[in-house]
């Protein structure tokens, strides 16, 4: 999807940057198969252009986790060799940015950060929306949520609270012996709801006979059940079971999404930014999904007010026709980063006003939640 205006404006130049490492703790632990989260711990990178900043958060693991970046890696990474490439450098488009980072292999969320923040610089220095220049539509989008391991009782609870509060989807966490029976109970109280489950790489092929179980409660998806690089086993697991298969982890970059959709490894695909490489390859896979009849949805990272701008604004794309990630912040922070309430309304989330994406960082707020600060000028 071309840029526009990128052939009638000036090149964009990038005066000035800055790197945090920012930490919130989240209200309530997030259990899933891999693990227990108690804090989002993040790269914040503002980059700077005239008046103009462009804001970008990294989301990676502390640890590799979700997939095999690490924040020690991604800092050290900004720090030596991105940054350093593209301050006083000036750029024509966010395309001639991108060509400056792809041939660096792997990395694909560190590349996404220095991607993301400066598609919001371009955005606001043409003073348009970010949803606009990717092709997007609509001042709201629809809103999904995902709910971490817990209990059977207290998982319908939860259910039974979010449901009241208009979410569009509901996604359960499941794990080796916490899948049918938790499922079963939850779609018998709530026959009617959109739901789905996801499994975060947990299962094998040898747990088919599990897994085709689940296709008796009229799921929306499996999200990911097998390991967290593999195709072809999704495409065998999905000549099994009737449930769509949906891939998150392994979709990593265009190619591996064509691949996962020849194969019919996935019927529905979440698309990621940050774990894409940047906005250049999620817009294609978005369109060669488009192109394969597949829907797509904004899948979330527990991101901070930042990143969940950028996920809204993506979301606002066609093709992203099942409800995303991008359920009210306070549900998992006390204060963010950011001035704007994202919050949900009916089970839709208002797309931020203003240019790029449309929120601004609380300064107030952000020292607060800096672990540290580096500066850098050409």
């Amino acid at each position: 999807m071309p840029d526009t205006h990128s052939d009638t404006r000036p090149p964009l130049t990038i005066d000035s940057a800055e790197l945090r490492l920012v930490r919130l703790p989240l209200l309530t632990p997030f259990v899933i198969s891999t693990g227990t989260m108690y804090e989002r711990v993040f790269p914040l990178l503002i980059l700077r252009s005239g008046a103009h900043e462009g804001y970008a958060e990294g989301v990676m693991d502390p640890f590799p986790d979700y997939l095999g970046e690490t924040i020690p890696a991604a800092m050290a990474l900004l720090r030596e060799l991105f940054l350093p490439m593209i301050v006083g450098k000036s750029f024509a488009n966010p395309a001639a940015l991108q060509d400056l980072l792809t041939p660096w292999r792997g990395h694909q969320m560190t590349k996404a950060t220095v991607e993301m923040a400066f598609r919001d610089l371009w955005a606001k220095s043409l003073n348009l929306p970010l949803g606009t220049l990717l092709g997007g539509s609509g001042d709201s989008v629809e809103v999904g949520v995902s709910l971490g391991i817990g209990s059977i009782d207290d998982t319908v609870k939860r259910v039974a609270e979010h449901h009241a509060q208009g979410y569009k989807r509901i996604k359960l966490k499941t794990r080796p012996g916490h899948d049918v029976d938790l499922v079963a109970a939850v779609r018998e109280a709530f026959p009617d709801i959109r739901l789905s489950v996801d499994a975060n790489a947990c299962y094998s092929l040898a747990d088919t006979p599990m897994l085709r179980k689940l296709d008796a409660f009229d799921l929306d998806y499996i999200e990911q059940p097998l390991a967290w690089d593999d195709i072809q086993d999704h495409a065998t697991l999905q000549k099994r079971i009737r449930t769509p298969i949906c891939l998150d982890e392994c979709i990593n970059s265009v190619q591996a999404c064509r691949q996962a959709l020849q194969a019919d490894a996935a019927r529905v695909i979440n698309v990621k930014v940050a774990r894409s490489g940047g906005y250049g390859a999620a817009l294609r896979i978005h369109d060669l999904c488009a192109a394969f009849d597949v829907p797509v949805w904004c899948g979330g990272m527990l991101e901070s007010g930042i990143g969940r701008a950028h996920n809204i604004h993506l979301s606002t794309l066609p093709n992203f026709s099942k409800p995303g990630d991008t359920s009210s912040a306070s549900r998992y922070f006390a204060r963010d980063i950011i001035r704007e309430k994202l919050e949900t309304r009916d089970g839709r989330m208002p797309v931020p006003r203003g240019a790029g994406i449309g929120v601004h960082l609380d300064h107030d707020f952000l020292p607060e939640a800096t672990i540290s600060t580096e500066a850098f000028a050409p």
